[in-house]
């Protein structure tokens, strides 16, 4: 088989029912890859009647186009919902190499006017999702040696966005939980990297103009999604920024800094502030354990 290819490969997607993430599951599967498609179908507030004819379809899409794919409704903001998604690929293919965490909702309101209830229902779909449904697959990815994580984060999550202090924070909650993914994963050959897609969804479509939205296909993204997904893909712990065939890989760093020998007092920080803000020169880190020798070394110490 080709390193590039993955047939052989179960993979599955989650919030797989249109735009993005069944664009991830259509790419797979033209990979080669046996896929597990993921939707329950409400709209994209997280409101609304389950609907599971969203994932029947693309999956009947791939299907219909001598793929194999089988649909899947349960809602990953369980762990039984988590355990019953990543036991259909179990059970349908006997084994799960790809996992592409994509759902999500979104509640878009400004700090102050956004309920606690909406606030935790967010980080509850993305971030705990992710989590969730990782976490049901992560013993058999372990078992078999092999594995292929991808998750979903956003420019929001990376930056900040007004209106989306939930949807950031449990972006870039994803970002923390796939470096440490890596960190934990390296030793069974399990890789999870970050894609942070703009593209036209059901998420989008009231923000982009016409021309935003024939531009930003979300091929674009599902193309970098089936490379990560392959053994050709020998990176773990990356960010990967996609946007209307934009690729470009994001970086966490630390600038060189400077080192007080004392406490310093306010006026010192103040007069050095911009000197430790400086990172024209920089540091980055593949995990907290590079951090801290890096650390001792500035101090002068063993």
């Amino acid at each position: 088989m080709a390193l590039t290819r993955l047939d052989g490969r179960v993979a599955l997607v989650t919030g797989a029912g249109g735009g993005l993430g069944r664009s991830h599951a259509v790419a797979l599967a033209e990979a080669g890859a046996m896929v597990v498609v993921n939707d329950i179908g409400i709209d994209t507030e997280g409101r609304g009647e389950v609907d599971a004819s969203a994932a029947e379809r693309v999956a009947e899409e791939i299907n219909s186009k001598g793929g194999t794919a089988v649909a899947q409704h349960a809602s990953v903001d369980s762990d039984e919902g988590a355990q019953s998604i990543v036991a259909e690929a179990i059970g349908r293919f006997g084994r799960l190499d790809v996992v592409v965490n994509n759902a999500g909702i979104l509640r878009d309101a400004s700090f102050g006017k956004l309920s606690p209830e909406s606030f935790a229902d967010v980080l509850r779909v993305h971030l705990t999702g992710t989590a969730s449904v990782t976490r049901a697959a992560w013993p058999h990815l372990r078992e078999a040696g092999y594995g292929r994580i991808i998750n979903t984060a956003a420019g929001a999550g990376l930056y900040g966005n007004f209106g989306q202090s939930a949807y950031s924070a449990a972006k870039m909650g994803i970002v923390g939980l796939t470096r440490t993914l890596a960190i934990e994963g390296r030793g069974r050959n399990i890789s999870a990297n970050v894609v942070a897609p703009m593209a036209a969804s059901r998420m989008t479509e009231g923000i982009m103009s016409q021309e935003m939205l024939d531009r930003f296909r979300p091929e674009y993204a599902s193309a970098m999604v089936a490379y990560l997904a392959t053994e050709a893909c020998g990176v773990s712990g990356q960010i990967f920024e996609i946007g209307g065939g934009y690729y470009s890989r994001v970086a966490i760093v630390q600038g060189n800094g400077v080192v007080f020998d004392e406490v310093p007092s306010v006026e010192e920080i103040h007069g050095r502030f911009d000197e430790l803000s400086d990172i024209s020169a920089y540091f980055e880190a593949s995990g907290s354990d590079d951090l801290m020798p890096r650390l001792l070394e500035r101090l002068s110490l063993d």
